[in-house]
């Protein structure tokens, strides 16, 4: 039996890891490999866990085709449009400044958060409110209606991820009130995406969102029990590990776990690689493989490395689902908590979350994401497209 170092951090869960790994199904075995039911604990935010059930994605449900895909360069009513700039509010910025551009960041017009007036706190009783002060800004990603991220070029996409940064920077230092800085991309109607114009999202809040704090908080109480960030441990168990893992009554082989598993892309800077706690079928996260807490950090080699990246692993996932809608966002350290021993634990990442289910009752209910597909098996349809040599 394996054992994990987090043991010593969370000896709660010492008990559950060892069930959950004494009765794990032999996944070499073919006849098994349908039937997977266990619950998988992020090696991250342990409070978090993924129930992996494959006989679910085996009920009976109607097939649907996938979503149809504006592919049109320019559409008449799209205020995203090149020529409709006089549809949205005067550019934050435009690359280039004049002439046609190749991307602009506007204000959002329905903002979640803004700066237009200020809201006291309040408390009275247990009813509280912060402020909701912020930013809420659109990165028109392309100039092109239709075009998506595996079919940018990869010098686009590392405009694009510079555009990121760049602004970033800009709004933690444009106001103290702002404490957290996220960037995100929805894609597609079932990712929530109101405007099919390829676009990303900028929101600056004045609060890190809980979902953050737990990242840093745990990766932190793992670096003081070892002096080791867990992102990189879990990087080199992807890219160096191997085990068997036996039966402790029988001496029977349980599980096998290979090198690079869970590994869909690797550059000379980065990799994408599969949750092990996937809470979504197609789940993908890109960690640069050189410990880097802030996002803000990164050099143009970087995110020229990282739109390569990106650029394929999108290109595989569009192949397997015949059209992908999605959410990715960005995790950096946060510039409102105490940097020290968290820039050493910390590692930023870009999390890939492909829609192709809704959460149901129980998920709403438990806090538990049901996925039906294995993460490995997942990985491996992922790693097994063949892309254009480049």
């Amino acid at each position: 039996m394996v054992r994990f170092g987090r043991e010593k951090m969370f000896p709660e869960l010492n008990h559950t890891w060892g069930t959950l790994v004494s009765g794990l199904p032999d996944r070499n075995a073919p006849e098994q490999k349908k039937a997977v039911r266990e619950i998988r604990i992020n090696p991250v935010v342990p409070a978090e866990s993924v129930l992996v059930a494959t006989a679910r994605g085996m009920r009976p449900k109607k097939e649907e085709p996938p979503a149809p895909h504006d592919m049109r360069p320019f559409v008449d009513a799209c205020p995203f449009c090149r020529g409709n700039e006089a549809q949205t509010p005067a550019p934050i910025a435009q690359v280039p400044a004049h002439g046609d551009w190749s991307l602009r960041i506007v204000e959002n017009l329905y903002p979640v958060l803004g700066a237009d007036r200020s809201t006291p706190h309040f408390a009275f009783g247990l009813q509280q409110t912060i402020e909701g002060y912020g930013r809420h800004e659109v990165i028109i990603d392309h100039s092109s209606h239709g075009i998506r991220i595996h079919e940018m070029t990869e010098e686009h996409l590392a405009l694009l991820l510079s555009t990121y940064r760049t602004r970033m920077n800009e709004l933690y230092h444009s106001d103290p009130r702002l404490k957290y800085v996220l960037v995100f991309k929805n894609f597609g109607p079932a990712a929530g995406a109101s405007i099919g114009h390829t676009h990303s999202q900028i929101i600056a809040m004045p609060v890190v969102p809980a979902n953050v704090q737990a990242e840093v908080r745990n990766s932190l109480a793992f670096f003081q029990a070892g002096q080791r960030c867990i992102f990189c441990s879990l990087i080199d168990e992807a890219l160096t590990f191997e085990a068997t893992l036996y039966d402790r009554g029988s001496g029977e082989i349980r599980r096998k776990i290979n090198v690079g598993q869970f590994v869909i892309e690797r550059t000379s800077r980065f990799v994408a690689m599969k949750p092990f706690a996937s809470r979504y079928e197609w789940e993908v996260h890109i960690l640069p493989l050189a410990h880097a807490a802030d996002f803000l950090d990164s050099s143009p080699e970087d995110l020229a490395d990282l739109g390569r990246i990106l650029r394929r692993t999108m290109e595989r996932l569009n192949a397997v689902l015949g059209g992908v809608q999605y959410n990715y966002f960005f995790h950096s350290l946060p510039h409102g908590v105490e940097q020290g021993e968290s820039t050493r634990a910390f590692h930023w990442h870009l999390e890939i979350c492909p829609r192709t289910s809704i959460p149901t009752g129980f998920e709403l209910g438990s806090g538990l994401f049901v996925n039906t597909i294995c993460p490995e098996d997942a990985a491996e349809r992922l790693r097994s497209v063949v892309l254009p040599s480049v």
